[in-house]
């Protein structure tokens, strides 16, 4: 039976105040905003390309200066873009003296399914602000799922080796592609040799996502965090893509509350106790204080 959603925010500020144990549960809406292209919906980055080609370990095999032109698209992206103001709300709320004037008793996680780094560039943000309170415990978590768009791993088994680069072009051979991928006239044909390589052994690098068919992260921090929450924030996703698409429904399982905040109805919207429908940049900052 499907739940009656409320669209009360006083009614959620009274639930967030008292919770105890509060999860974030973001998706690529949270971003839309900053400019950062949704992979699915009307202009969808994925629509004119094959994400299964370009988004798997065979697709990258296949066609390694393909996978990598586009990558280097979006790291141009978000290269660009900020963290919109549900981001920065997020943020703050991230820090304990922020937080607990809203919520007293409370600890905070965001598990991001995003591999911009908006959430950690606002998280960045509200730190300069921080009192010696925050900074005297745990620091605030931010578990990216999905892996980080500016880490670049090596594809060699025994090296391993992935590290943070947010240089523009990541290499002198993907410079200007985008403008290629932009006009949907990729040139898959940049040898091997000059794409990105492992700054350890020189073998061949790839994006340090993860793609479809391979296991995100922080899998076992995230269950414990979902197993013991009794407020989860749904932020700009629905229930497309797992394993996070259940973190919602297992809170609501366990006794907890649940709340929307996306700019349509989607799947898994039944799991709600609170629905706030509409841009995210503007629902969020106000459920939550900011």
């Amino acid at each position: 039976m499907m739940m009656q959603q409320s669209h009360d925010m006083q009614a959620f500020k009274d639930v967030l105040s008292k919770s105890k144990h509060i999860i974030a549960v973001a998706g690529a809406g949270l971003s839309a905003a900053s400019g950062i292209p949704t992979f699915r919906g009307a202009g969808g980055m994925w629509r004119k390309y094959n994400a299964m080609s370009l988004a798997t370990p065979e697709g990258f095999h296949e066609n390694p200066s393909l996978c990598w032109q586009f990558y280097h698209y979006r790291r141009e992206t978000a290269n660009k873009a900020q963290p919109n103001a549900a981001h920065n709300a997020l943020g703050a709320f991230s820090l304990p003296s922020i937080r607990h004037l809203i919520a007293p008793e409370s600890s905070f996680t965001l598990i991001t399914q995003n591999v911009d780094g908006l959430s950690v560039l606002a998280l960045e943000k509200a730190l300069e602000s921080a009192t010696d309170a925050d900074l005297n415990v745990e620091q605030p978590k931010i578990l990216e799922m999905h892996g980080r768009l500016f880490d670049v791993k090596c594809t060699k088994a025994e090296c391993g080796h992935v590290e943070f680069n947010r240089t523009s072009p990541i290499c002198a051979a993907l410079q200007g592609t985008e403008d290629l991928v932009e006009a949907n006239a990729m040139d898959p044909d940049i040898p091997r040799a000059d794409l990105p390589r492992c700054s350890k052994c020189n073998a061949l690098a790839r994006p340090g996502v993860v793609w479809f068919g391979e296991m995100p992260v922080h899998l076992d921090t995230i269950e414990g965090l979902v197993g013991r929450a009794d407020l989860c924030l749904v932020v700009g996703t629905s229930s497309t893509v797992y394993p996070a698409a259940v973190y919602a429904e297992v809170v609501a399982e366990n006794g907890g509350k649940v709340a929307v905040f996306n700019l349509d109805r989607s799947e898994g919207d039944e799991d709600a106790n609170f629905l706030f429908l509409g841009p995210c940049e503007e629902t969020l900052p106000e459920a939550l204080s900011m």
